[in-house]
């Protein structure tokens, strides 16, 4: 859990890295933006790369959060997972678009011991749409033969929406989840939708 003034260093680093890149940020800067003094926002991070990390996992966090209130509702259907594990993920990158950007371009920045740590947590994440997929093939719901590919298909969809989403475009989140749910269904019950299978 974040401190009050851990949560304001965490806001202006992400301003800060998003504004600019992480290389051409400046802790002095992310200071000033926090209305702090330098030696203050080193008394929480010890440098500019230990921020980064901080940052990198609070938006996991929101992520997390986001997804698991979406699968807390859609009980144990399979195909009500995958709809929910999709809205969560719509909801992530059009409702905290800074967020889910800084995961999209600064991961690569991280030093080794903060990639393996942020790795752990995203592995940890990940693994709810493996479960998922692994559930619905078992059960018969989902017919595809290529599950792991259509896991990646559906996780590389649903992280593409932060590189068009327009707030001011025609659709909302709720009709792009509804799209793309529908297409994330489609990879993975093809016999139902004219895909790998179908005998027509």
């Amino acid at each position: 859990m974040l401190s009050p003034k851990q949560r304001v260093f965490i806001e202006a680093g992400r301003k800060e890295f998003v504004r600019n890149g992480y290389g051409s940020s400046s802790i002095r800067t992310i200071a000033q933006e926090a209305g702090v003094s330098l030696s203050a926002l080193y008394y929480h991070y010890k440098n500019k790369q230990d921020l980064l990390l901080a940052i990198l996992l609070d938006g996991v966090d929101t992520y997390d959060a986001v997804c698991d209130a979406e699968l807390a509702r859609a009980g144990d259907d399979p195909v009500e997972q995958i709809r929910a594990f999709v809205k969560g993920n719509v909801i992530f990158r059009t409702q905290f678009p800074e967020q889910g950007r800084m995961i999209a371009t600064e991961v690569r920045n991280l030093e080794p011991e903060g990639a393996r740590l942020y790795e752990e947590r995203r592995r940890a994440g990940r693994r709810r749409i493996r479960d998922i997929i692994d559930r619905g093939v078992a059960q018969g719901v989902f017919t595809t033969k290529y599950p792991d590919d259509c896991r990646r298909s559906i996780l590389a969809m649903v992280s593409a929406i932060a590189n068009w989403y327009d707030p001011a475009g025609p659709d909302g989140p709720d009709e792009i989840a509804e799209r793309y749910a529908d297409l994330s269904l489609a990879l993975l019950c093809p016999t139902i939708t004219g895909g790998e299978g179908d005998s027509r």
